[in-house]
């Protein structure tokens, strides 16, 4: 899931050159990655504009097009190289070229203003030579910043190629690394549930019991106790304790651990926490779908953005996607919806079949085993939130509808069978918002393993959909059957290994456990003997697949059994409880595992790494201990499952939260496009509840490559959107999260709290319009509880209403009346529910309507338009947020808005600002526009009003 940037730097001084040199001392480091090449892979070195580059006989060699003016207008180079100010720098490597030609090495900056450090000029010839360059910077440049080294090549007549190798840059005294210093005492940052086992983690040396210390909100002592020293961590490289407060248990927000001088990260001791998890967990898959716009409305301003992919430009949507020119199907499927897989904007049958199948199965085990009512219509923030069908049911829909679109049409070769992924023809860049991803779309081929992801997928909807929707049901168990019976007939199409260019190749040599997982999917749903036989002759059956490493998108065994142990059907009751004794065996294992462990997790590889989306394996290892507690009621099954989640939510060595929006240090900067606020301040962090990856000792990126060199198996994590292989999110480990934290929460005793939280401090009014105003206020106490909400209430009289509810300290209110006196008080609620007090009031006066203009310009052609409007500020005042009425004239419509959100009802169109341009100052403008068609005469509005005032 990589974007490389390609950017050049600019002239400066010559320092220090020898040919043919021994290097000189330096410091001790290699500040560059892959220097050598010996992979035959050239990242993270890149090429610039009139070159071409490529690893040949395992060297970097650049294809150089002549006739350019200068050095830069043809290079290559590597970004993220750290520098330190006052540091010496020594680089070394070997070069030739096809004709002799000056080339200069450049030390510097990758971005505007291309500061430099270093430039040194030199002659490359077609006999290879060693050259060694010494500098000493000027400019610093953190670990994977704004640092780069390049070589130029332009400026030269005609075409060459130079080939480098063996490049080395060694120089300054800061050591690699990607985790921020921190407290050395680790704590699941988000809460720690009444009435279950409460622990955390300390990194210590001493070889004897610490003291410890819980102190609540106000820093006050309320639990004292003796660390458990438990030495040396294999996994984090550590020496730790371990602290138990599991006996403290008086409900509040804002406790910390203490040993000494180390503080923990603040934590909750309450269940509100995982039972909003579960929610923000699901609302994931909202802010991922494809195909429809995401409204601020369910998910918030900040992450509202017109649909993606449907063939509005520039994209080229997936309306009529054709398969890669080198199958040559023959049609096109119309493949919008379903959700984008990860941080790009491919979408994957294999990743996600697992990832609706666990959302499905999510409301298949609350509704058999547990509680459903927490799943059911209403509970999550979605546009289908009120039509009567639960949901987690709705929005599983959306993928599921998409996998049913990825089969192949009857008459066409492989007809049943269904395409193993839909993404862009090249990887799109960093950031890339999905509307304005400007890429063709390609269809790849059909594999078995995603026809029967279908098959699964489709049959269990088929089930749950049987009372909801028949005839639904009916065409889903109609395609499932279609695919499987196309599978049987096609087994060994697999998808190839190679097909890696704009999109993951999600490739997978076994598909048995495919096979299994589909047929007890289909027996399951029809009580059919075909399948039925399927089943019971499978290797797989009973059991088998379960392992301490646990499920996921390549090994799916396991999620027929887990049906099968979950659905009635006629299996013999010893097979299903062979079935049950191979989930508890699995969790006694990882029982086993975590009592070694300095920081508890279910993971578990042949040689102790971590890999490549662990954070996904870890919750899907929580799912089995927590379906053996289902099957045994067991506590320790429950405890170990709890214990998973304290391991997301911060007790690991990172001392991250690696679910954001939760906790004190959540990960924030997720590799993703359009959650990408680190690279464009304009664009959002993640929302709450979306899962990183996490550790993964392979480093399969160039940032934590370079920052996390050497690390510890489970400290292999840095919170950089460029670490993908670390940092991204993917449908399959939140719908993992999703599952686990809807169990923990339905499993989460909430005691009873009776005290109300104490009364707001006295607002302050600020930014004061015609029509709104900023409150902010100091923070209500609820100790127990914690305070969930404040609602702002406009008193008038013995009337009262609430203008905004809010989560925090501070509201901005919208839609007052102009030149009206308010007078408003602000109450908490605590997580029960009790609300406490009036605050003291405020009282503001809004501003007297006006103080604006808008000029309004048509560009006219046959039955179509583009309206340009620009709305000036020409009160006193800022606009915090504006909002334009004007009514058509004649039967225009808006067709297509930008730079706003655009509606219509009949002539009447709004249009209201976005995040970004919402603030103007008094005699600012903001500039928006629209497409639109009409039929007559395409006259101008006449009036408008911005804010609910006239303007000029």
């Amino acid at each position: 899931m990589r974007a490389r940037t390609t950017l050049a730097v600019l002239a400066a001084a010559v320092l220090g050159l020898t040919a043919g040199a021994v290097p000189a001392a330096a410091a001790d480091y290699e500040r560059l990655l892959n220097g050598t090449f010996d992979s035959g892979s050239a990242d993270p070195w890149w090429a610039g504009s009139g070159t071409t580059a490529r690893v040949t006989d395992g060297e970097f060699c650049t294809a150089v097009t002549g006739g350019t003016a200068n050095g830069y207008d043809a290079l290559s180079g590597q970004n993220g190289v750290p520098f330190e100010a006052g540091q010496p720098y020594t680089l070394t490597f070997d070069a030739h070229a096809t004709t002799s030609q000056q080339i200069s090495a450049v030390a510097g900056e990758a971005v505007s203003p291309y500061r430099q450090i270093s430039r040194t000029d030199l002659t490359v010839t077609p006999v290879k030579q060693h050259f060694t360059v010494t500098f000493t910077s000027t400019l610093d440049f953190p670990n994977a910043g704004n640092g780069q080294l390049a070589f130029w090549f332009g400026g030269q007549a005609a075409d060459n190629t130079v080939c480098l190798d063996n490049i080395s840059l060694v120089g300054g005294v800061i050591p690699p690394g990607g985790l921020p210093p921190t407290s050395g005492i680790r704590v699941n940052q988000e809460s720690y549930v009444p009435g279950l086992p409460k622990r955390a983690t300390v990194i210590s040396d001493a070889t004897t019991p610490q003291t410890w210390t819980l102190k609540n909100s106000a820093g006050t002592a309320v639990a004292t106790g003796q660390t458990r020293p438990r030495g040396a961590d294999a996994a984090s490289g550590e020496k730790v304790h371990e602290i138990d407060f599991s006996a403290y248990e008086t409900q509040g927000t804002g406790y910390t651990l203490s040993v000494g001088a180390e503080t923990s990260f603040p934590f909750a001791i309450a269940a509100d926490g995982l039972k909003q998890l579960r929610y923000d967990s699901l609302a994931f898959f909202y802010h991922q779908r494809s195909g429809i716009a995401i409204d601020a409305q369910y998910a918030g301003a900040a992450y509202a953005r017109p649909a993606g992919h449907v063939n509005v430009a520039p994209n080229q949507g997936d309306d009529h996607v054709p398969c890669r020119a080198d199958l040559n199907c023959g049609y096109t499927l119309d493949v919008r919806g379903g959700w984008y897989d990860a941080g790009d904007h491919g979408k994957y049958v294999v990743n996600g079949g697992i990832a609706a199948w666990q959302l499905l199965d999510e409301y298949e085990r609350a509704s058999r085993v547990g509680d459903a009512s927490a799943l059911g219509d209403g509970k999550l923030a979605i546009p289908e939130r009120a039509n009567g069908v639960p949901d987690i049911l709705d929005e599983a829909r959306w993928e599921v509808d998409f996998l049913l679109s990825m089969q192949v049409p009857d008459g066409a070769p492989d007809a049943g069978m269904v395409h193993h992924k839909i993404h862009d023809a090249q990887w799109t860049a960093l950031p890339t918002r999905p509307d304005q991803d400007s890429q063709p779309r390609r269809l790849s081929a059909p594999s078995t393993a995603a026809t029967l992801n279908m098959a699964a997928v489709a049959a269990q909807a088929s089930r749950l959909w049987r009372t909801i929707d028949p005839a639904y049901s009916a065409k889903l168990l109609a395609a499932a059957e279609k695919a499987y019976a196309a599978a049987k007939a096609n087994p060994n199409k697999l998808a190839d290994p190679n097909d890696g260019t704009g999109g993951g190749t999600y490739s997978d040599g076994t598909v048995t456990d495919e096979f299994y997982w589909a047929a007890a999917e289909l027996f399951a749903t029809t009580g059919k003997s075909g399948y039925r036989g399927d089943v019971t002759g499978s290797a797989l059956y009973r059991g088998a697949s379960f392992t301490t490493h646990g499920f996921d998108w390549a090994s799916t065994g396991a999620l027929g059994d887990i049906t099968l142990a979950l659905v009635p059907t006629d299996l013999p009751a010893a097979d299903v409880s062979a079935i049950k004794t191979a989930i508890t065996t699995t969790a006694d294992s990882h029982l086993a595992q975590l009592a070694t462990m300095g920081y508890p997790a279910p993971y578990r590889t042949a040689d102790g790494t971590y890999e490549w989306g662990s954070n996904g394996l870890v919750a899907n290892n929580g799912v089995v201990l927590a379906l053996a507690y289902d099957f045994t009621k067991q506590d320790k099954y429950r405890d170990g499952a709890f214990a998973a989640v304290d391991y997301l939510l911060g007790r690991n060595p990172a001392n991250y939260s690696y679910v954001s929006g939760h906790g004190d240090q959540p990960v924030q900067n997720v590799h993703h496009r359009f959650w990408a606020h680190e690279l464009d301040a304009s664009l959002p962090t993640a929302p709450p509840g979306a899962l990183s990856g996490g550790p993964n000792s392979g480093l399969q990126d160039p940032t934590a490559a370079r920052l996390l060199a050497g690390c510890a198996p489970q400290r292999c994590f840095v919170d950089d959107i460029q670490a993908y292989s670390v940092n991204e999110v993917a449908i399959n480990w939140n719908s993992a999260l999703a599952w686990l934290t809807n169990w923990t929460a339905e499993k989460s005793p909430s005691g009873a709290d009776t005290t109300a939280p104490t009364a707001p401090g006295t607002p302050a009014v600020s930014a004061v319009s015609a029509t709104g105003a900023t409150l902010t206020w100091p923070a209500a106490a609820d100790p127990e509880s914690g305070v969930a909400s404040y609602d702002v209430v406009r008193v008038d009289g013995s009337a009262r209403t609430v203008l905004a509810t809010v989560t925090g300290t501070s509201a901005t209110l919208t839609g007052l009346t102009a030149s009206t006196a308010y007078n408003v008080v602000v109450v908490a609620r605590n997580g029960t529910g009790l609300s406490s007090p009036d605050s003291p009031a405020a009282r503001f006066t809004t501003l007297a309507a006006g103080g604006c203009s808008v000029t309004y310009a048509a560009n006219t052609w046959n039955s179509g338009f583009t309206a340009t409007v620009n709305l000036t500020n020409t009160g006193t005042t800022a606009w915090s947020a504006w909002k334009l009425k004007f009514s058509f004239p004649g039967n225009q419509k808006v067709t297509q808005g930008w730079s706003a959100t655009w509606a219509q009802s009949g002539a009447d169109v709004t249009a209201t600002s976005l995040p970004w341009n919402g603030s103007v100052a008094p005699g600012r403008s903001v500039a928006i526009g629209f497409n639109g068609s009409y039929t007559g005469s395409n006259a101008n509005p006449a009036a408008f009003t911005v804010n609910g005032a006239a303007c000029g």
